[in-house]
């Protein structure tokens, strides 16, 4: 583990990579906490679309700074370890169609019945951790990463505690595998914070996904940031927008302090 300093929250930190097995082989992963002997309260973080990268380790580590155990895992790891892509500094996917070229068919691949299995060694590497507190723990996912929050807490009730996804997409399709089906199934308290006017995520499914957590009784939240775009939180990216970033910090972080 590598101790970190300075503008990272409230204290400093140590993280590290670290290997996660899984049932299909290993994922490599970012793990990072406060500097401390600990236990920490553990969040799972899942990836966008781009992967495990600096910035996701950024992100990670300013949850770490406000007192939390952070895992990040490389989802794709069945594709190779990280970095998956070769992907720019700042990326800008008009600019470099072929990105998507790379990364859609790696994504694709990832099933939800994969999704599901992963999620469980996740949340296993983090209650087999002495630096992570005892009982349930809270999920966060970005871009795809929402749908895979959703699904890990709908598989493991009993291990997710808060799950929040932001600008999430295809989270309430007509497909049977689609995530809203596992409403039924969620006892976290839930947060999404959609992306205004994305194509992944329009009216329709948003009403769709409410629609299904109230059903169920989940206790959540759905919010629209005006003016974001799809990806708002990604600050290597074009499609970074700092009040969508700041108000998901402020979401996120007050979800787990009740959670917590």
């Amino acid at each position: 583990m590598t101790s970190i300093h300075g503008n990272q929250g409230n204290q400093g930190i140590q993280g590290g990579d670290v290997d996660v097995r899984t049932e299909d082989g290993v994922a490599d992963a970012y793990f990072v906490h406060p500097d401390g002997p600990g236990p920490y309260p553990g969040v799972l973080l899942y990836q966008d679309a781009f992967g495990l990268r600096p910035h996701l380790r950024s992100m990670a580590d300013r949850l770490a700074g406000e007192g939390y155990a952070v895992l990040v895992p490389n989802v794709f790891y069945r594709h190779g370890r990280t970095p998956v892509f070769d992907l720019p500094a700042f990326i800008d996917p008009e600019a470099r169609p072929e990105i998507w070229q790379a990364i859609g068919p790696v994504m694709q691949a990832l099933t939800p019945e994969l999704a599901v299995r992963d999620a469980d060694a996740y949340l296993r590497r983090l209650e087999e951790d002495p630096l992570v507190t005892d009982g349930p723990v809270a999920v966060t996912g970005y871009c795809m990463g929402a749908r895979l929050a959703l699904y890990t807490a709908g598989a493991h009730p009993d291990r997710v505690a808060a799950m929040a996804g932001f600008h999430g997409g295809r989270l309430a399709t007509d497909a049977p595998d689609s995530p809203h089906l596992v409403a039924d199934r969620v006892t976290a308290e839930v947060y999404f914070g959609h992306a205004d006017a994305d194509s992944s995520m329009p009216p329709e499914q948003q009403r769709r996904l409410e629609e299904a957590l109230t059903a169920a009784g989940v206790r959540h939240r759905c919010e629209v940031y005006p003016g974001a775009h799809h990806g708002y939180t990604q600050a290597d990216t074009s499609a970074y927008d700092k009040d969508g970033d700041d108000r998901h910090w402020a979401a996120l972080l007050d979800l787990l302090a009740r959670t917590f």
